[in-house]
């Protein structure tokens, strides 16, 4: 009897989610209940070893050979919402960086524009398979491809960071490398911690360029993931500074990076780095062109050039940076990378109230073309950088309320929404335009660092929705940049452990779909 309603409750709780739990637990105040099912001293014994064993095998059995657990609520959800989607492709000519791997798998954010535009496709949602692997408690936020088609991965864990080449069918990884671990000594929160293990990139050679909690760049062959050199910062960063992001620079001189207190950077072929201090906190990565780099900062949008002794600065173009840190961001500004757009004009988000802002700006002058407000009042912020639909034209997601991995929980959501914004063209000037909002979708993506397919023109996030069966669940969720409908949802699972927090939404080579969870990787691909 004992043993049929343990089994019952788990079953019932897997079915219809957390609720059943607290039933369960009601129902144990009445004596004769809990009587009739409170198990005996063997059978708790028994329990605690059956719970023992799990938590063993998941600690020997190799990262990815299972598959992330299931929450509550799989009955109560919704596996698939939509239909098949027909491909609408977007033309947008971003040319390749040359010391970048080719446009899609270099970095978090595809390419050196960082544009989230991949020329290539994702899911139609043609009857999706979704299938996940298990890493423990590792997220893997940043995903590249080698020449060979292989994923790498930039993944964190509470203790630190670790490199991993990953099969990409599969989802096992091949081969890893740990890096050096956290300091300990910043004020962040461990899922809110930037420095050194967020972004890295891959080059022309296959080789990793990882920004290392030392403050060092360590250069790796991702072919077997061999260390060729180290690029010490010390000098350069203090030690109650650290090292954020890096990308090359366009004519292969050397590297950028930036550190959280501001310090821009730019390391030779040798080494050496020369260095400008902005000083105001930076907390997202930067975009490269062939005339520069831009970064963003919690004050101000910078572009800046390799210069004779230090990096120089073009110029600087302030925005509204707010009151506050508002909840959903990671540091109190402009949320995002800079977007730069064929048609001339740098793309970021400021911070203003009621409403943020969606802002264009002209790169060779740093001016203000043109900006508008998206989302509701009061509830506006984004920590992930804006996609490209367009030669003037970008999708943003709403983050705000997304405090932690605990906000979701319960069936909870947040504010949500993603909103289309064009730069409209109203004169034959360069600054003759308008910003308009196209269309604001309502699907909800609280961390989703979304992407574009070109080839099919559908705009992937990674979602949820409120719950009154108090159920957690997440969906790839396909909206068509054109018109903002959503074309399908296809849930990936339920439970905490499909959280995404921030790691980014990936198109591989064959078109299927990656996003990086707390507890591992889920993968959602058209049936063949």
């Amino acid at each position: 009897m004992r043993t049929l309603a343990l089994v019952g409750v788990v079953a019932a709780y897997l079915t219809a989610g957390p609720w059943v739990l607290l039933l369960a637990l009601l129902a144990l105040l009445v004596p004769r209940v809990r009587h009739a099912v409170w198990p005996s001293w063997r059978q708790l014994l028994v329990l605690v070893l059956v719970l023992g064993a799990g938590v063993g095998a998941v600690l020997v059995i190799p990262d990815g050979r299972l598959p992330i657990p299931p929450g509550g609520g799989l009955l109560v959800t919704s596996r698939f919402e939509g239909k098949e989607a027909m491909p609408r492709p977007i033309t947008l000519d971003i040319p390749q960086h040359p010391q970048l791997a080719v446009n899609g798998s270099s970095s978090m954010h595809v390419d050196g524009w960082a544009t989230d535009a991949y020329a290539g496709p994702g899911p139609l949602g043609k009857d999706p398979e979704v299938d996940s692997a298990w890493y423990g408690v590792k997220e893997c936020a940043t995903l590249a491809f080698d020449s060979q088609g292989r994923l790498v991965g930039l993944c964190g864990s509470i203790t630190g960071p670790v490199l991993h080449v990953v099969d990409p069918d599969s989802m096992h990884p091949l081969d890893s490398l740990e890096l050096p671990r956290r300091t300990g000594e910043t004020d962040k929160r461990p899922w809110e911690d930037l420095c050194g293990g967020a972004y890295f990139y891959l080059d022309h050679e296959d080789r990793a360029f990882v920004g290392t909690t030392r403050r060092t760049i360590v250069v790796v062959d991702t072919t077997d993931l061999t260390h060729e050199r180290t690029i010490d910062l010390t000098a350069a960063i203090p030690d109650d500074d650290c090292l954020v992001a890096l990308m090359p620079d366009w004519d292969g001189l050397g590297t950028w990076w930036v550190s959280q207190d501001g310090r821009v950077g730019h390391a030779d072929g040798s080494g050496e780095s020369t260095v400008v201090d902005l000083d105001e906190e930076i907390a997202n990565s930067m975009a490269v062109d062939a005339e520069g780099l831009y970064v963003v900062t919690v004050e101000a949008l910078y572009k800046l050039r390799v210069g004779a002794g230090a990096p120089e600065t073009v110029w600087r173009s302030a925005y509204d940076n707010g009151t506050k840190l508002k909840p959903g961001q990671l540091s109190a500004g402009s949320g995002t990378t800079p977007t730069v757009l064929p048609s001339g004009l740098v793309a970021i988000t400021d911070n203003a109230e009621p409403r943020m802002n969606v802002q264009f700006y002209d790169a060779r002058s740093g001016d203000l073309v043109c900006e508008t407000a998206v989302f509701s009042a009061a509830e506006s912020a984004t920590d992930n950088s804006l996609v490209a639909v367009g030669d003037a034209g970008v999708v943003v997601e709403n983050n705000y309320g997304y405090d932690s991995p605990l906000t979701t929980t319960l069936g909870r959501a947040t504010a949500g929404g993603l909103a289309r914004v064009d730069a409209v063209q109203t004169s034959e000037t360069r600054d003759g335009r308008e910003c308009q909002v196209a269309w604001t979708s309502e699907e909800v993506a609280p961390t989703s660092v979304a992407k574009v397919s070109l080839a099919n023109g559908l705009v992937y996030a990674y979602t949820t929705r409120a719950s009154r069966w108090g159920v957690q669940a997440w969906y790839v969720t396909a909206i068509d940049a054109a018109s903002g409908d959503t074309a399908f949802s296809v849930r990936t699972g339920t439970g905490s452990m499909f959280n995404n927090h921030y790691a980014a939404v990936t198109l591989g080579p064959d078109g299927s779909l990656y996003v990086a969870t707390l507890a591992g990787m889920v993968r959602v691909r058209d049936s063949s």
